[in-house]
């Protein structure tokens, strides 16, 4: 999927949510905070995730390709200038892996890249149950009946990503802490 194609779903999806928030038949102040705290929670974890793989494939993919390059390059042999200008390209490609290898270890951007998907889904499922009135808010007659609940679930969720992020997703690398020790 192309850049302005996915610029164009997220657009297109958060128009849809907007409308479904709008048809609700529950109070305006509630509808504004289901916009300004679930959507816009939900949009920004949906374009972090984004960000985060794209950098991730990057890096990655820099370190796969270069990796399986490097060999390829340091068993030609060549004569002349040639020899010289292949070194140089096999010292560029090494230094491009090293980098990119640190830069990913360092910013965690696959972990980041999973952490922020799996709550950015968390949070459609919840908002999705929540409008149709399914699993947790299956026993509530209405829409603002169910609110305080949903509401809730929604800060939950929020303080338990906020907990695992710090924790788990942006915490100091054991191994590095271990040989800062010695």
């Amino acid at each position: 999927m192309n850049p302005e194609s996915n610029a164009d779903y997220t657009q297109m999806m958060k128009a849809e949510l907007i409308q479904l928030i709008d048809d609700l038949e529950i109070v305006d102040l509630q509808k504004k905070f289901l916009k300004s705290r679930w959507l816009d929670q939900l949009s920004w974890m949906e374009a972090t995730a984004k960000k985060n793989q794209s950098y991730y494939y990057l890096f990655r993919l820099a370190c796969i390709i270069g990796g399986v390059m490097i060999p390829a390059l340091v068993s030609l042999k060549f004569t002349g200038g040639m020899g010289g200008f292949v070194q140089f390209v096999t010292v560029l490609l090494s230094l491009i892996v090293a980098v990119s290898a640190a830069i990913e270890e360092f910013f965690h951007f696959g972990e980041r890249w999973r952490h922020f998907r799996r709550t950015a889904e968390l949070l459609k499922g919840e908002g999705w149950s929540f409008f149709q009135l399914t699993g947790t808010y299956q026993k509530y007659a209405s829409h603002a009946d169910a609110y305080p609940v949903f509401a809730g679930r929604v800060e939950e969720a929020f303080q338990n990503e906020l907990e695992i992020f710090i924790t788990k997703v942006s915490k100091e690398n054991p191994q590095e802490k271990n040989t800062e020790d010695k």
